[in-house]
């Protein structure tokens, strides 16, 4: 049911789990010994080689390490990713994960800023299946590495704009949601992103059901994607993408400058 990325129909999740056995029985080495040198469990690693379950990133950061393989896992990783999203969704995955340039707007604190334990709280409330848990970490995997596009080279530019009603919305537990503020407050400084808030003193706008992304290419060409109420929108038309992309600049208007924002932030965290 996952992407196909061959003519065999196969699976990105297929295709990453039988690159880690080529490369584990290259090295000469059995799944015992892996485990050992690696510290990772054996019956995980060997969930990872059979496609049953999916990682997190760092782990095939560690084993490109391992086996000296440059970036191929982590190559293969980012396609097997796709896996865990809706066919829509795959598309704009796609496209955000060559973006250079990336403007996002949301009601909540967006996933490519969220932290891990932030993300199995949020993931975990719409889970009600019995094997819910497993679920979880996959989905909680695939949206920690979104925010591996914020760190690859070349960087991708991000500006985000989070609505004051993320941040009136803590997590369960204090302890998730300070580290989620702290999270914030980092990214707000990193060189390649732009953050603000849009308070609520600015009163009632024309997002207030859903978020709205908008990408661009190397090339120039861009993309938009509306999430809210149940629906899921993306287009690539021109006209649409300027529309949308004149809709966001209006947001960026109301919302408080970079620096005031991280002056909220830091308020909050005092709270």
């Amino acid at each position: 049911m996952g992407e196909q990325v061959d003519g065999d129909g196969e699976s990105g999740r297929a295709v990453l789990g039988r690159t880690l056995r080529f490369l584990r029985e290259k090295a000469g080495k059995s799944l015992g010994q892996l485990s050992e040198e690696t510290g990772y469990d054996k019956s995980y690693l060997s969930r990872l080689e059979s496609g049953e379950r999916l990682s997190k990133v760092t782990v095939m950061e560690d084993l490109d390490t391992y086996y000296e393989a440059g970036d191929l896992l982590v190559s293969h990783w980012r396609v097997a990713r796709l896996d865990a999203f809706k066919d829509q969704y795959k598309e704009f995955m796609g496209l955000e994960g060559t973006a250079r340039l990336m403007w996002k707007f949301s009601l909540v604190v967006p996933g490519l800023l969220q932290t891990e334990d932030f993300a199995r709280e949020v993931l975990s409330m719409v889970q009600t299946t019995a094997d819910s848990e497993e679920s979880v970490e996959e989905q909680v995997a695939a949206r920690l590495g979104r925010q591996y596009l914020l760190r690859q080279k070349p960087l991708a530019d991000a500006r985000v704009i989070i609505d004051e009603g993320a941040f009136r919305r803590p997590a369960a537990s204090a302890k998730t949601w300070s580290e989620q503020i702290l999270h914030l407050e980092a990214a707000a400084q990193w060189s390649n992103v732009t953050l603000q808030v849009l308070p609520f003193s600015a009163g009632v706008h024309h997002h207030m059901s859903g978020s709205l992304t908008l990408l661009w290419q190397k090339d120039g060409s861009g993309a938009a994607y509306m999430e809210g109420n149940g629906c899921r929108e993306l287009t690539e038309d021109p006209d649409d993408v300027l529309r949308r992309r004149l809709s966001y600049d209006r947001l960026r208007d109301m919302a408080l400058s970079p620096s005031d924002s991280l002056t909220f932030i830091r308020d909050l965290l005092e709270e």
